[in-house]
């Protein structure tokens, strides 16, 4: 891996750094350590993968993005056809755990970076099956990883491998602190241990093979194209409906929220800026406890929505609670912050009324999607909760 070594060393890698991943001497906020000429992104038919890919397609005419999906329920074109026709943008249907479709890929387009979504994501589901999510999350982390290192074991080149990941890794907070990069990992549910492993894989191979990675943990995204599994879709499809709004317990788990496009310029500065093998938090520092959230949703939808009668909070309807439902997250964004340069360009307020604007324009997308696949997982998961 010489040549890689070299190539490595030139994007400011810190080989001094030892347990602690935080990143404390960091390029200057205006610097551009890599600019991609092939990008491979998994999963960008997702939620947060569509969202970064018509964030980067049309800001960087210059450089080729090829969007792996193997088009899973969550998956969905339609999220894409703003981009669609980009001549630097094409779409591969496959799946990250078929090595040699991943193999054939990385021959054909050259890819000096990879950004790494595709994830089975959803806890509720990894509860109920965890098997999709090993399969998925590690052995497909694993597939890509040794495609990325058989392409580029023999470049001069800079290269960059970007894993996303989740603050669930870290476990579950009390009411105080933050999770820091160098909190110990203590997952709780079948998706965070699936994540972690693959974080694990990722730092193995950078300090066995040294291998040109960069990675970031999140917390909860909001936004445009989420599929409505998640809290904030859901909450605003059922308000829509007039149907029973669930939540676990008596909704007092505390999350930090992100506006996805934040999410996605914070992504698109750590591939770009970060030194190889530090990990950034990316968080919006918006604590908010799910039912005061709800409440949230719904003044809005009933205010943009022009609902005057039967408020929609009185749809809430409190259902038992989840295993293993962590209590609060946090991340200590600080880092990123100072080191980069990036904060969120949305709070709380105003991203939640942008995101139920969108709903409230899109129904015909959130109709298109539920399909009777989705339909019965929601009637598993919550009509015998009640």
């Amino acid at each position: 891996m010489r040549q890689l070594k070299s190539a490595r060393e030139s994007q400011s890698r810190n080989p001094e750094r030892p347990e602690s991943y935080t990143v404390r001497v960091a390029p200057t906020k205006e610097s551009i350590l890599f600019s991609p000429r092939s990008v491979l992104v998994t999963g960008g038919a997702g939620f947060i993968g569509s969202n970064y890919l018509r964030y980067v397609v049309p800001r960087y005419p210059e450089t080729r993005f090829v969007n792996l999906d193997a088009l899973t329920y969550a998956g969905n074109l339609g999220n894409l056809t703003a981009i669609e026709s980009a001549d630097n943008y094409s779409f591969v249907r496959g799946d990250i755990t078929d090595a040699t479709l991943v193999a054939s890929l990385f021959a054909s387009h050259a890819f000096d970076a990879v950004v790494h979504f595709a994830a089975e994501s959803h806890v509720d589901r990894s509860i109920l099956d965890p098997t999709a999510f090993v399969t998925t999350n590690v052995h497909g982390t694993l597939v890509l990883l040794q495609a990325a290192r058989d392409a580029w074991k023999s470049t001069s080149l800079p290269v960059r491998f970007h894993h996303i990941s989740t603050d669930e890794v870290f476990g579950s907070l009390g009411y105080e602190g933050e999770f820091r990069v160098d909190t110990p990992y203590n997952p709780r549910s079948p998706y965070a241990a699936s994540k972690a492993a693959a974080d694990h894989l990722v730092r193995a191979f950078g300090t066995t093979y040294d291998f040109p990675y960069v990675l970031t943990n999140t917390s909860n995204n909001y936004g445009p194209f989420q599929f409505p599994e998640k809290l904030i879709p859901l909450v605003l499809r059922n308000a829509a409906s007039r149907l029973p709004i669930p939540i676990y317990g008596k909704g007092e788990n505390v999350r930090d929220w992100l506006f996805v496009e934040d999410h996605c310029e914070a992504l698109d500065t750590v591939l770009r800026r970060a030194p190889l093998q530090s990990t950034y938090l990316i968080g919006g520092s918006e604590e908010v406890s799910n039912i005061d959230l709800v409440h949230q949703l719904l003044s809005l939808f009933d205010e943009l929505a022009g609902r005057n009668e039967e408020p929609s909070t009185d749809l809430i309807t409190f259902v038992s609670d989840r295993p293993g439902h962590d209590f609060r997250y946090a991340l200590d964004s600080t880092p990123i912050r100072d080191d980069l340069g990036w904060t969120p360009r949305h709070d709380l307020k105003s991203g939640l009324r942008k995101t139920v604007a969108w709903y409230l324009e899109n129904q015909e997308w959130l109709d298109g999607i539920l399909n009777q696949e989705y339909l019965s997982y929601y009637d598993t998961q919550y009509s015998e909760r009640g």
